[in-house]
């Protein structure tokens, strides 16, 4: 089987204040000890720059979209480049006028820039009110080769479709990354908060089963109130799933963190050679797949 290619990971998990450029700052100063911890990877949160608007339809929080190649992507490109590694970046992508979507972009260890990819899957459920902000993705499902390994990326509410972690994995991502914002409503917690938190674990890490590569799922902490409501409690609990589903590392529920996490991608082929699950797809009998819902 295939040598030890080995790479480290570092995700980071933080509440977001209302300072959009301390929220930067944070990132920034977290991507750094992710650096000091030998991360080769690093991931931000899903719209990590604000607090969570989409708990609320309001017309006054477009003005928080920026282009992909932006201030932010530019600030991270530095970083990048001065300190060799490749990082994720969650953008609320404002693509024309009237045109938004929520977005990742990633930045090889060079600082140059790869490419974006535009959430494909937009929830509406209450205090989740994409549909009225993103408009869904049109570039697909996509990998990028990167000085230390061949990555996908999809985003929060892409991670409960085993469609999308299928076909990432199909283009040759070796990593999918998920970064996400995704809690609890307060009233629901004591009652529903184990079954919701377990089914999101559960699902990501049988897409690293089903696909034989490792996903990495970076997610926020803290309490964030909406005018009305009840807010959320961001429920953090990132982690890294290995090849077989198993938890390879897992931050708390609300400490802000730099989670790391090393991996052997020579694992991936190892894998994928005993479980063949892509060896043994019927592509022949899947074509009610792309309906609605077969007859």
């Amino acid at each position: 089987m295939a040598g030890v290619r080995s790479v480290t990971l570092g995700l980071l998990q933080h509440a977001c204040g209302s300072d959009r450029a301390a929220n930067l700052s944070k990132a920034l100063h977290l991507a750094e000890k992710a650096v000091k911890a030998g991360a080769q990877i690093i991931c931000t949160q899903e719209l990590f720059l604000t607090p969570y608007f989409c708990q609320t339809e309001d017309y006054k929080n477009f003005d928080l979209a920026e282009d992909l190649q932006g201030a932010t992507t530019q600030a991270f490109q530095v970083f990048a480049k001065k300190h060799g590694v490749v990082v994720i970046v969650s953008l609320f992508e404002k693509r024309t006028q009237g045109l938004y979507h929520n977005s990742a972009v990633v930045i090889d260890a060079d600082g140059s820039y790869l490419g974006a990819y535009r959430k494909m899957h937009i929830p509406d459920d209450p205090l989740f009110y994409e549909k009225f902000y993103f408009t869904p993705g049109d570039l697909g499902f996509k990998s990028w080769k990167t000085r230390f390994g061949t990555i996908g990326v999809l985003i929060c509410w892409d991670q409960w479709y085993p469609e999308a972690a299928r076909l990432t994995a199909m283009k040759g991502a070796e990593i999918i990354f998920y970064p996400t914002a995704i809690g609890w409503h307060p009233k629901e917690k004591q009652t529903l908060g184990a079954k919701q938190h377990a089914s999101w674990e559960i699902i990501q890490r049988s897409h690293a089963v089903a696909n034989g590569c490792y996903v990495a799922v970076c997610n926020r902490i803290g309490h964030e109130l909406s005018v009305g409501q009840d807010g959320i409690d961001f429920w953090g609990q990132s982690f890294v799933a290995g090849t077989s589903g198993e938890i390879l590392s897992k931050a708390s529920e609300s400490d802000e963190t730099v989670l790391i996490a090393t991996l052997d991608l020579g694992k991936i082929d190892d894998t994928r050679t005993h479980w063949p699950f892509l060896r043994d797809r019927r592509i022949d009998a899947y074509e009610g797949i792309v309906k609605r819902l077969s007859d």
